[in-house]
């Protein structure tokens, strides 16, 4: 009779060391990004912060339950540090559901040929931009406060540099899906699902939790179009730094 040992094997700590490293790490690099670099809108008393792409970055990279993790967790921290506690809660559910799904959607590619994947990257580019140069020219032009670590520096931005961003940013997914790898696609829906999960739950806590408790149900509307920037900003830098990285350490797609 074979009695099977409750000691994990010598293949499986290393392993697990690993996970916890990377998740250690993914959750540190949430928190700094969160609170590191923000953007604070006058016109709607909010602000936005790149704590999203190391969110998607994590997932994409580490997969669902790590990009959970580091999403809830890292995030959830940045708030309580940055003195935004009535957030916190929220923040650890909604960012873990943001992390969780971008990472189980890229993980479960669906089997496309080439031309459909690439006409899901050229209407997701054109998404994507488009997406970029309307919430960024109607909410974040003009005189904006820009956050480095302690530092404050208040910058004008003109509409024309949205309009040229997103026409960039559309331009450049589409190539990268016509030119290189088609599978781009679904890179950029897995981020845009859990990104527009992110913009809703902030909705729902804002307009019945925050709004009936202070009477400003405004204000969740107000955040909305400050969300879907941040989501959009946070994979435009995941994106391509999840290429570059696997790229670098021969990580399998």
């Amino acid at each position: 009779m074979l009695i099977k040992s409750s000691t994990p094997s010598k293949t499986t700590l290393p392993i697990l060391a690993l996970k916890i490293i990377f998740t250690a790490i993914s959750t540190a690099l949430v928190c700094v990004a969160t609170i590191f670099f923000s953007v604070y809108v006058p016109a709607t008393e909010g602000f936005f912060n790149i704590g999203e792409s190391m969110v998607f970055l994590s997932a994409l990279l580490f997969g669902p339950f790590i990009g959970a993790f580091a999403g809830g967790v890292g995030s959830m921290l940045a708030d309580l540090l940055l003195g935004y506690p009535h957030y916190a809660p929220a923040t650890l559910i909604i960012k873990a559901s943001e992390g969780f799904i971008a990472g189980f959607l890229s993980t479960h590619n669906p089997k496309f040929n080439k031309s459909r994947w690439r006409l899901l990257t050229s209407i997701l580019g054109l998404l994507a931009g488009g997406m970029l140069a309307a919430v960024g020219s109607t909410y974040y032009s003009g005189e904006i406060e820009l956050t480095l670590g302690v530092a404050s520096f208040i910058l004008y931005i003109p509409t024309l540099f949205w309009l040229i961003l997103g026409s960039i940013v559309a331009l450049s997914i589409i190539l990268a899906g016509l030119l290189t790898e088609p599978e781009v696609g679904w890179i950029i829906l897995s981020v845009i699902v859990g990104g527009f999960v992110m913009v809703l739950g902030y909705f729902i806590y804002e307009m019945y939790f925050i709004g009936w408790l202070f009477g400003i149900q405004a204000y969740a509307i107000a955040e909305v179009p400050i969300n879907i920037g941040q989501m959009i900003i946070g994979s435009i830098v995941a994106i391509p730094t999840i290429k570059i990285v696997r790229r670098i350490f021969y990580l399998k797609q």
